[in-house]
């Protein structure tokens, strides 16, 4: 198997091969730009976020789509997100109308505060329909207590078009993290 793809198997079957697109490290940086995510090609895309540190304390990393070539930053996007703590309280976060979807929750600028996530995002090419995403997080926030958090939950661009751009970026300050796009391979 080539390098930077991986085989898929559910339950002894396969569902298609992880195929990388593009890892970019970033590093001081207030955005990053997937510009050729070969939305044509693949109908579901994978992402992971390594390491995600922001430099302006608890700071989400938000996703911003482009459809076509044009971003969309309007507050049209939807989420909602389920989080919980070590020790064991647990929130949500949900929003009708808001600017971005997130790719991870807040996390925190001191030194071991850090946020890794993976998404999936399914229909990006389709401009007959809404582009969704689901997510997973594990994060060390500003709590003062080094205390571990997880979040999960959907988005969605509720507007047939088609995405062929993908922006990851801070509310404010900048941001370090690698982030790997994949698409899977339909077989």
């Amino acid at each position: 198997m080539p390098i930077g793809q991986a085989k898929f198997g559910l339950l002894g079957g396969d569902i298609g091969n992880l195929e990388l697109i593009e890892t970019q490290t970033i590093s001081g940086a207030a955005s990053a730009i997937f510009t050729d995510i070969k939305e044509a090609t693949y109908n579901v895309h994978f992402l992971t976020i390594n390491n995600f540190q922001p430099s302006t304390d608890e700071r989400d990393l938000e996703i911003r789509f482009f459809e076509n070539g044009v971003e969309e930053s309007a507050s049209v996007y939807q989420y909602g997100y389920q989080y919980g703590r070590a020790s064991g309280t647990f929130n949500e976060s949900k929003s009708t109308g808001n600017t971005h979807i997130r790719a991870t929750l807040n996390v925190g600028n001191a030194t071991n505060e850090c946020g890794n996530s993976y998404n999936y995002f399914y229909n990006l090419g389709d401009s007959s329909k809404y582009s969704f995403q689901t997510n997973h997080t594990v994060l060390i926030p500003n709590l003062g207590t080094s205390e571990m958090l997880f979040n999960f939950g959907s988005g969605i661009l509720p507007q047939a078009s088609t995405v062929n751009q993908i922006k990851l970026m801070v509310s404010s300050g900048t941001f370090d993290c690698t982030a790997s796009l994949y698409g899977i391979k339909e077989i």
